[in-house]
């Protein structure tokens, strides 16, 4: 079968690749140009020299690049071989090819459309040799990729436990995004680790690919980049080639794809980048912000067309977005404004919720959809959108409490996601050892060296015996079956689920959990990975933690989760969504609820302790991606109070709804302070957004728990006597028995004796 997409080089003819040129249409323009508002008609017709789209959020961005596409087509401007349209996922590139099909039929399919990982291996299947691989080199996937990497770093002598795999493909990507091959790590950034090894493990992981004829997807895009920079000729035949070149979400393009497209289009000079600045969220991926923004200082004389008329959201949305957004100073600029004519319907007023902590939140938010619901409007329609992934649980509870249907999108249920089920089985083998399964999971989770030999010995003796693993084990300690260490290892394993289930009746479920987590390595382990995942992993356990107060017993949790994991409510019919803000980039929904608008959370602290001010707009950018995903109501929602994995801390508003405008926002609380619109609230607004108001009133819960995921040791509550009169927020009021370093043996006045942290009482 002929490949479509084939060159033809035996062709005559003055064109690249010997195709003549296409001839300018005299045609009269095409009549679906008269569907675009002028602002779109003109970015599509704008066809001499570089052209910078900024498109705002739902301004028509997908329909402008189509047509733009089709346009030159129609016209005759180019072939469709000499054009290049680079997307971010293949989604986006089946759409624009079917949408253009559609205006100006098959010849569309000729044009080269895709990612620009799906380019990269194009070229590179024809010019592999020139960057030390054969045409059919293999493209790793990620687990792939982790298991090169450790072979290359065992060889090296690197301790895996002190310097994880994943933390050094970290580095080694965003150097490549960078478009830094080995030779020019240098002292960049990252150089430093596995103790100043990571420059030279680079140079060894790369010549391994090479031994290997594969590639990983950092490398489709930084082979090409080296191709274009080293091969004259090769860059100039695809100078020549490519007429016309677009580029779909230009803000989200890394370091290496920006050099990519500044050396494509030296030539012709015929760039056209739709994007926009103010939804600029991927710092974290490689994407780099300042790409769009110094596009015509890189691009003298660049047409500059803005996208500005929404036909999504109401005219009040969007002057809240647009109000927000303004605070950032590192952006081109523009002002959204209502698509839809003249006299429209401004909308509701954005409500804004004061609640009293986590739980009351969840509450409300569900509260609400069911009442949207009642009165018409679809679950399909609706989205609670988090900053964080380990925000979804109470929302996930709550939902499944009160049977509303919900789906989370781009990710597991919180309850399926592999730390938490992870922690799961540990609290699974404390209530039942005979859980083979859970026993089979973290037997070696974190990494104990009790590997696939000592498990097979133990299925051997456990089928012999007809006994469960947990047994088998207690069993085979007592022998001389296994290796010194490896005895040793499981003996201390099985002697701690012995003393982690003598303490399950005396001890509160989420203070046991963290007992446990931490002295099983689990929680140090993903403390010391360094791989992106791990704050987030570590957010999670402490969200999971923090939820497991509200159960009496860990059989009752247990039973609980056999019932959430079987709940088809994910199914067939109409759902609400739930998915961090990240994952809502380019959705909509009619109403979205965006709770969680505190300090710390949101603008998130991690970020603006690792970046300042940088991180500080991309968070106001992501609030701002936030808002403009809702069509007509829009509901932000805070604490007053946050339960942090047990430890209850007053909440600040975030400096974010300072932000919004207030004639466009409605004010509510549970506390009754506010009401109405925010027109002329004044010294009642500024306390609320600017104090911790209600501190005095807040009779808070004393500091439960430790928090064993703080990445910054705090200092110890310990310090206890026998004798010392101390209180529990479970188990009330005590006296000191017996104190075992952080272990006290309390006499409580109602709860009788039990073994608790010290970190979990205060004084009394």
């Amino acid at each position: 079968m002929s490949d479509p997409f084939a060159l033809d080089y035996d062709s005559p003819g003055d064109g690249p690749h010997g195709h003549a040129p296409a001839a300018p249409s005299s045609a009269p323009p095409p009549t679906w140009l008269d569907d675009l508002n002028p602002e779109q008609r003109e970015a599509v017709e704008t066809t001499d020299g570089p052209v910078l789209v900024l498109s705002g959020a739902g301004t028509g961005k997908t329909r402008v690049l189509t047509a733009r596409l089709a346009y030159i087509l129609a016209r005759g401007l180019a072939r469709p071989w000499q054009i290049l349209a680079v997307t971010f996922t293949n989604r986006a590139a089946r759409e624009m090819r079917d949408r253009v099909a559609l205006l100006v039929g098959p010849v569309a399919e000729a044009a080269w459309l895709g990612t620009f990982h799906a380019l990269g291996v194009r070229i590179l299947r024809r010019h592999a040799e020139a960057v030390g691989l054969r045409s059919n080199f293999t493209i790793l996937d990620a687990d792939d990729q982790l298991r090169l990497l450790k072979q290359v770093m065992e060889a090296d002598g690197i301790d895996s436990k002190k310097w994880p795999a994943q933390g050094l493909m970290a580095v080694i990507q965003r150097w490549k995004d960078r478009g830094l091959t080995p030779d020019k790590v240098g002292r960049d950034a990252g150089t430093d680790y596995a103790a100043g090894r990571a420059a030279a493990l680079y140079v060894a992981y790369q010549d391994r690919l090479k031994t290997l004829n594969a590639a990983d997807f950092g490398d489709l895009l930084l082979h090409v980049l080296t191709l274009f920079q080293t091969q004259a000729e090769v860059l100039a035949e695809y100078q020549n080639q490519f007429r016309y070149i677009l580029v779909d979400e230009y803000q989200d393009t890394n370091v290496a794809q920006y050099l990519w497209l500044r050396l494509l289009s030296q030539k012709h000079r015929n760039l056209c980048c739709v994007g926009d600045d103010d939804q600029s969220i991927y710092s974290w991926r490689g994407a780099e912000v300042g790409n769009i923004l110094r596009f015509e200082k890189d691009f003298p004389n660049a047409k500059i067309v803005r996208l500005e008329s929404n036909y999504r959201s109401t005219p009040t949305i969007l002057a809240a977005a647009s109000h927000l957004i303004s605070h950032n100073e590192d952006r081109l600029g523009k002002t959204l404004r209502t698509g839809r004519g003249a006299g429209v319907d401004a909308g509701d007023a954005i409500v804004v919720r004061g609640l009293w902590d986590g739980g009351e939140e969840a509450r409300w938010v569900v509260d609400e959809i069911e009442a949207l619901q009642r009165g018409g409007q679809t679950l399909s329609g609706i989205a609670i959108l988090v900053r964080a992934g380990f925000q979804m649980l109470e929302f996930e509870e709550r939902l499944i409490t009160t049977g509303v249907p919900y789906r989370v999108i781009g990710g597991p249920r919180f309850y399926e996601r592999l730390e938490i089920r992870d922690a799961i089985a540990y609290l699974r083998l404390i209530n039942q050892p005979d859980d083979d399964l859970a026993f089979e999971r973290i037997v070696n989770k974190p990494k104990r060296g009790l590997g696939e030999s000592t498990v097979q010995k133990l299925h051997q003796l456990a089928r012999a015996h007809r006994t469960s693993l947990m047994e088998a084990a207690l069993r085979m300690v007592e022998t001389d079956e296994l290796r010194p260490q490896a005895r040793t290892t499981l003996k201390s394993l099985t002697g701690d689920f012995e003393r982690w289930r003598s303490l399950r009746d005396a001890m509160a479920l989420s203070e046991l959990t963290a007992m446990v987590l931490e002295e099983a390595g689990y929680t140090a382990m993903w403390q010391h990975d360094k791989s992106p995942e791990a704050p987030g992993r570590l957010d999670n356990l402490r969200e999971f933690a923090s939820g497991l107060e509200a159960w009496d017993t860990l059989a009752a949790f247990l039973d609980h989760v056999s019932l959430v994991m079987e709940n088809e409510a994910m199914a067939t019919g109409a759902a609400v969504s739930l998915m961090t803000l990240h994952g809502a980039k380019g959705l909509e929904f009619d109403a979205v609820f965006l709770p969680g608008w505190e300090e710390e959370i949101f603008p998130n602290r991690r970020a603006l302790d690792e970046s300042g001010q940088k991180a500080l707009e991309e968070e106001r950018r992501l609030a701002y991606v936030g808002l403009t995903r809702a069509r007509a109501r829009v509901f932000i929602s805070y604490a007053a109070n946050r339960r942090v994995f047990n430890q209850w801390q007053s909440s600040l508003p975030s400096r974010f709804i300072d932000e919004l405008p207030k004639d466009q926002i409605r004010l509510q609380s549970d506390a009754g302070h506010f009401g109405g619109r925010a027109d002329g609230l004044g010294e009642g607004w500024q306390s609320m957004t600017k104090s911790n108001w209600g501190r005095a009133s807040v009779r808070r819960p004393p500091a439960t728990v430790e928090s064993q995921w703080e990445e910054i040791p705090r200092e110890s509550s310990g310090g206890y006597s026998k004798g010392d009169r101390v209180f529990h927020q479970k188990f009330g009021y005590g006296l000191v028995t017996a104190v075992d370093d952080s272990k006290l043996e309390i006499a409580f006045d109602k709860a009788g004796v039990k073994r608790v942290l010290d970190s979990f009482v205060s004084r009394a």
